[in-house]
Parts: structure tokens; sequence; C-alpha cells
């Protein structure tokens, strides 16, 4: 197994763990009276997220490591378990508010609005340019820009909504 491999059966696995994480906590918090807002456009994130690791996978499998890439991306990996652990049970990957609970600022988020979403810029180009593969760097920072336009545009209506209990 190359070491291209097994980075990619790690991040593989991190995301699958993500997802069961992220479904815990939507169920958790949706039998706390919480609702999801936008969920039209979370197909698109899934289709970009998904075709990202696929392309990884098909061309990225046997390539030679940029270790200093690799080492930026480890990087953002610290403050991707400073997101996890500063939302909680709150950390999901769609657009849930719980009618009632105050906004997150703490954490990164005393810096960064979106703090998760800056660890997803960064991963969404580090990790191809780990494995060499820039095109893939580029096509899909562009491909993940559009959709986290929406994304956040959708989050932000929400997250205002919250905060004066109007309806986004």
């Amino acid at each position: 197994m190359s070491l291209a491999e097994i980075i990619l059966a790690l991040v593989t696995l991190q995301r699958a763990g993500e997802l069961v994480l992220a479904r815990t906590n939507t169920r958790r918090l949706l039998a706390q009276g919480a609702v999801e807002l936008s969920p039209q456009h979370y197909p698109l994130i899934v289709a970009v997220h998904t075709a990202w690791l696929v392309a990884l996978w098909v061309f990225g499998r046997h390539q030679p490591v940029n270790v200093v890439a690799l080492a930026l991306y480890l990087l953002l990996q610290i403050l991707r378990c400073w997101v996890l652990r500063t939302l909680g049970p709150r950390w999901t990957t769609r657009i849930i508010v719980l009618p009632g609970a105050p906004l997150v600022t703490s954490g990164p988020y005393r810096f960064l609005p979106h703090p998760n979403y800056a660890v997803v810029i960064g991963e969404i180009a580090l990790l191809p340019l780990a494995l060499h593969l820039p095109l893939i760097a580029l096509v899909f920072t562009l491909l993940n820009a559009m959709a986290l336009t929406l994304r956040i545009r959708a989050e932000n209506r929400a997250l205002r909504a919250a905060q004066t209990g109007a309806t986004p």
C-alpha cells in the first residue's frame, strides 16, 4: 500500500466517521425540537465532497506525497478538532437550528464566523496538492466555492432568524 493510499484511506475513514457523528447529532437536535433549514443545497455539498474524494482516489493513490502540503493539511485537522469540540452535539453537516439556543461564540468562533468552512476550503485545496494534483485542487476549489456560497448565505439567514426569532 502506498503512502498516498494510506492517507486517502484515513481521510475516507475520517469523513465516514464525521457523517455518522453528524447523523447522530442531527437526530438528537431534531428530537429536541430543532429544525433543518435550506436542505435543498445539501445534495450539492455531498456531491462535491464525494466527487473530490473519488477524484483523489482515482488520480492520487499512486502519487508521491508533498510533505509540506500534507503538513499544512494536518494542521487544518487541529482546527477541525477545535471546531468539533466547540460545537459538540450541535455539530452537523446540515443547517440545523435549535430554537432558543444561543449562538456559539467561543473557540474558533471568536475569530471566524464559519471556521469549519475555512477548514474545508483549505482541505479541498491542500490534499490534492499533497498528491501533486494541482488541477484537481483548482477544479474542486472552484466547485466548493460555488457550493459554499449557497451554504453560507443560507446558514447566515438561518442564524439571523434564530437570533431574532423570525422564520428564515
